[in-house]
């Protein structure tokens, strides 16, 4: 890390560290409690804002917020650890959710950052955003996953750095402040984050999050939290009533311009740059987050008709079912409607014939698997339009067939 490449700014500044083992990393200053929008970003704010309160207004409109949220929260969590590396799929994971074999260590990964959503959104409703909270979901966050022996739940007492595979602090592209910085940062960012400053509350939500990137108080995990509170912190200030905007998938087709976007923050003392994807972000994810509701509500709605028909208050619990996971078999009916296994397959027979499901490649082990294709479709594409319409799939990963096979546990 080049002294010479941070200047102080009002960010922060690169200073050697004292002690016979010096070295050069990163100081933050406190997080600027004013902040001037560049006027090329006015408009882009506005658009952001009217976005977010289309995508509010839906969430309050839903029929059934929490049994709609799971597929939202998949699709968010897919893409923050894809950004760490992670190659689990949309699909994949729905195909492990009907399935019930032991998920390999990616989906593990994508699994844990669901659990520590749900776990943040319920304790925010007792818990201002403080290092309490932090602490407590960044231990969620890592528990049995890679990483999970790096000291989970703790913040880091020794130094960490950002740089290539093999690099050292010498040659680390960027060192984060030292341990013993830490508590005054961290005390700045939970004030800052439980203050209402002279900024839009997006701007806030943007600062909170490139000055918690630039603490990275834990030795891993730093990532998917902080993208994680991002979300967090507009459900905790009101501005959504769930975690249905999933913007690290914004940030994953940007993943280039979005580290260096934070970096200009630190070399340049801009925030720019990184507040400006924010807005697009959170413009763009909630559009498509609008259409997707839409689109789901409408299929869920057609499906329930369906079950209305089939007369069986059974099948209208199966579409539930249905719609958190769009692929299912018969032990996923057994098991959520603690019905027998004849009746299970019933009525998921019943529901192929109406043409809400139909019946999918046989597993690993030789069971019977159905998918919503419609559903699937909807929850699985990159990206839909405003109309509704699918647009594209998940990812050149995918398979023709998402619910082809399942992959055996840790290949």
């Amino acid at each position: 890390m080049n002294l010479a490449d941070f200047p102080r700014t009002v960010f922060g500044e690169a200073r050697s560290t004292m002690g016979p083992h010096s070295y050069v990393a990163y100081f933050t200053a406190p997080i600027p409690r004013t902040y001037e929008l560049p006027s090329r970003l006015v408009q882009l704010l506005a658009e952001a804002e009217a976005a977010l309160g289309r995508l509010a207004g839906v969430g309050q409109l839903l029929p059934n917020p929490h049994l709609l949220i799971r597929p939202y929260l998949l699709r968010e969590a897919v893409a923050s650890t894809m950004i760490e590396g992670t190659q689990a799929s949309l699909a994949e994971i729905f195909e492990f959710g009907a399935a019930g074999d032991q998920p390999n260590a990616d989906v593990e990964e994508v699994l844990a950052y669901v659990e520590a959503m749900e776990w943040a959104v319920d304790a925010a409703a007792r818990l201002p955003l403080s290092n309490r909270l932090l602490l407590e979901t960044h231990r969620r966050l890592l528990h049995g996953v890679r990483g999970a022996e790096r000291r989970p739940g703790e913040f880091r007492t020794t130094q960490n750095w950002i740089g290539r595979p093999g690099s050292t602090l010498a040659s680390a592209r960027f060192v984060p402040p030292p341990p013993d910085f830490l508590g005054d940062a961290l005390a700045d960012w939970e004030r800052f984050a439980n203050e209402t400053p002279d900024m839009p509350l997006l701007v806030q939500d943007a600062l909170l999050h490139v000055q918690f990137e630039t603490i990275h108080p834990f030795l891993d995990g730093n990532g998917r939290l902080g993208r994680l509170l991002l979300v967090l912190f507009l459900i905790i200030r009101g501005r959504l009533t769930a975690p249905l905007l999933y913007l690290s998938a914004g940030i994953e087709r940007e993943r280039d311009r979005y580290y260096a976007a934070l970096g200009a923050t630190r070399t340049d003392g801009d925030a720019a740059p990184w507040i400006e994807l924010f807005f697009e972000a959170v413009r763009s994810q909630s559009l498509d987050a609008v259409a997707r509701a839409e689109r789901i509500v409408e299929l869920r709605e057609r499906y329930r008709a369906v079950a209305a028909e089939i007369g069986s208050v059974n099948a209208m619990h199966a579409v539930d079912a249905i719609c958190e996971n769009p692929i299912v078999t018969t032990r996923v009916i057994e098991s959520r409607l603690e019905v027998a296994r004849p009746t299970a397959l019933r009525l998921l027979r019943q529901l192929e014939q109406a043409g809400v499901l139909e019946e999918a490649q046989q597993g690993a082990r030789g069971q019977r698997r159905y998918v919503a294709r419609e559903l699937m479709d909807v929850v699985t594409a990159e990206k839909v339009g405003e109309g509704g319409e699918r647009v594209a799939r998940q990812d050149p990963r995918r398979r023709a067939d998402p619910a082809a096979r399942v992959r055996p546990s840790g290949a």
